[in-house]
């Protein structure tokens, strides 16, 4: 599923390529992706601009020229390409939105979709998130007063986007290896130390993992080669069975609150 650096890397990528562009054509595939009939859809879009584009923990904002907003969330396994209106999809497109120089592609939207909201809508929508994990007043006391209260499993609550937007299975565990502690570990087990190097490996892993591009890899368009580039420097995630990077000890796959669980044993001792 994308995550915090996914969604940013496209972000940051779109926008380049689509902020202030109108929009010349759509085709729905899947009404299911969308939240009207697909004329009306088409209606509300062909010919607005989209002035710029947003991310709230794992959704995208497209700003529209009237005010309204595309609401996007890929779930599980959406995806996004920029690619020339010629130039035939590899790959099932449930929706597609034309511009000038090309055409936006939501792939992958059986999950996922794609909703015309006005402003309000999306604020009440999205008014449960959690805080973005480098907003500005998350200190490390917010930090750890977001999980107050918790008895579950620390992976359990970093993925939970109340308490945090953004953070997913990849990541969590990306997160505790880079902090030194299990991803099955109890929230009340969790020591002052460890509160310290989770708040600063959540921002060293996302920091790091946006500037290589996420781990997901589908280039946006042929220009882009960053997409993807942070799979192949996952220290732990779905490395179950291979050596540890850092001890040389074996990655352990395992199950914690219904969720699969990656981490070294030597370098994430149990307590």
């Amino acid at each position: 599923m994308p995550e915090w650096p996914e969604m940013e890397n496209y972000r940051i990528q779109l926008a380049a390529r689509i902020a202030g562009q109108p929009v010349t054509g759509v085709q729905v595939t899947r009404e299911k992706s969308i939240n009207v009939m697909p004329e009306q859809f088409a209606a509300e879009l062909v010919g607005r601009t989209v002035w710029y584009v947003e991310r709230r923990g794992k959704f995208l904002l497209f700003h529209l020229d009237n005010g309204k907003r595309l609401l996007l969330h890929l779930m599980l396994d959406g995806l996004i390409q920029f690619k020339p209106a010629a130039e035939k999809p590899e790959r099932s497109v449930q929706v597609t939105i034309g511009f000038p120089k090309g055409e936006l592609r939501f792939i992958g939207l059986r999950l996922g979709y794609i909703h015309i909201l006005t402003a309000k809508e999306v604020d009440a929508q999205l008014q449960a998130l959690g805080p973005d994990p480098f907003d500005r007043r998350l200190t490390l006391e917010r930090f750890k007063q977001l999980f107050a209260g918790k008895r579950a499993a620390l992976k359990s609550a970093l993925v939970d986007q109340h308490v945090i937007a953004g953070i997913g299975n990849c990541y969590a565990d990306e997160i505790a290896f880079a902090a030194g502690v299990r991803p099955d570990i109890r929230i009340p087990s969790l020591e002052a130390a460890d509160w310290e190097r989770l708040y600063k490996a959540m921002r060293e892993v996302l920091h790091d993992a946006l500037s290589a591009g996420g781990y997901m890899e589908l280039p946006l368009d042929s220009d882009d080669t960053l997409t993807g580039g942070y799979n192949e420097r996952c220290l732990v995630y779905d490395r179950g069975g291979e050596p540890c990077l850092r001890c040389n000890g074996t990655i352990v796959q395992s199950e914690a609150s219904s969720r699969k669980i990656f981490f070294c044993p030597a370098c994430q001792k149990e307590r």
